[in-house]
């Protein structure tokens, strides 16, 4: 029998994020998903950060930011170009 193993509920959408590193400078990509636990982002460039590096996200809709201050958040998974987040304690 299969287990869901994630605490919680993700919720699809498309949501601008802007991810920055003092290493690589700031990627651009859209969610597919997110949830109260983190995100997955497909980004637009094929050089990804490593697993568990640590970046600070900008999320942005149409009308503007979404967050004023960025959001940490780690780099908890990769496949090809899209990216598992998980949101990190401020």
């Amino acid at each position: 029998m299969y287990s869901e193993r994630r605490k919680f509920a993700r919720q699809s959408t498309s949501i601008r994020v802007e991810m920055t590193h003092p290493s690589f400078g700031t990627l651009v990509g859209y969610t597919r998903d997110i949830s109260d636990g983190g995100a997955a982002v497909q980004l637009e460039v094929d050089v990804l950060p490593p697993v568990g590096t640590q970046v600070q996200v900008v999320f942005h809709k149409i009308g503007g930011q979404i967050n004023e201050a960025p959001v940490p958040m780690q780099v908890r998974h990769h496949n090809n170009q899209l990216l598992g987040l998980m949101f990190l304690p401020r």
